[in-house]
C-alpha cells in the first residue's frame, strides 16, 4: 500500500488537508507507516490530477490559502480496489537493527548507548498510544484498534528483547577484544 491509497483511506473519515494528514500520520499510523510532507503532498497532488480527491482553497487571514482534500467515489472505488488485494507487503526498515549488524565495530559504550535509546524510545511509544487509549466502540474502529494492539504486542516485545538479550553483544565483543588483544 502506498501513500496515496492511505490518504484515500485517511479521507474517507472527512475532509483534510495535508498537514492534518502529516499530523495523522505521526500519530495514528506513525508506529507502522511513515509519511512526511514530502510524499504526502505529491499524492495529494496527483490523487487530485486522477480525479479521486477534490480539492477546495480556504482563504486564510495573513497565510497562503488552506488547501482541503475530500476523496470523490472514484476514489472511494480505487481504495477498495486496493484493500480487494489479499496479499499485503509487509516491511521493516530500521536503522537501529541496520547500526547493530555492525556492532562487532562498536565500543561496549556505544552498544548500550544505542540500545539505552532504543529502549526510551519504545517506552515513548507505548506512552503515546496509552494516551491515545482504544477508539470508540463503532465500526471504523475495530481496524484502528487492532493495529494499535498489534503495535503494543510488537513494542513489548521488542523491549523484553533488547533487555533479554543485550549481553549477548557485549559478551560477543569482549570475545573479541580478547582475541585482538592477546
Amino acid at each position: 500500500m502506498d501513500v496515496k491509497t492511505v490518504c484515500l483511506g485517511m479521507l474517507t473519515s472527512g475532509a483534510a488537508s495535508g498537514y492534518d494528514l502529516k499530523k495523522y500520520f505521526e500519530s495514528s499510523f506513525g508506529h507502522f507507516f511513515v509519511a512526511g510532507y514530502g510524499s504526502i503532498y505529491p499524492a495529494l497532488s496527483s490523487l487530485a490530477e486522477s480525479g479521486l480527491v477534490t480539492c477546495r482553497d480556504i482563504p486564510q487571514e495573513g497565510k497562503p490559502d488552506r488547501k482541503v482534500y475530500s476523496i470523490t467515489a472514484a476514489g472511494r472505488q480505487e481504495l477498495m480496489c486496493a484493500l480487494a488485494k489479499p496479499k499485503p507487503g509487509h516491511k521493516v526498515r530500521s536503522e537501529f537493527l541496520a547500526m547493530l549488524w555492525f556492532a562487532h565495530l562498536m565500543s561496549h559504550e556505544q552498544i548500550n548507548t544505542v540500545i539505552d535509546y532504543r529502549l526510551d524510545e519504545v517506552d515513548k511509544f507505548l506512552d503515546m498510544l496509552d494516551e491515545l487509549g482504544d477508539c470508540d466502540e463503532h465500526e471504523e474502529c475495530t481496524g484502528a484498534n487492532f493495529v494499535a494492539g498489534f503495535g503494543r504486542a510488537i513494542a513489548t516485545a521488542c523491549k523484553n528483547y533488547l533487555e533479554e538479550n543485550r549481553h549477548t553483544l557485549v559478551a560477543g565483543k569482549t570475545k573479541e577484544l580478547k582475541s585482538a588483544t592477546g
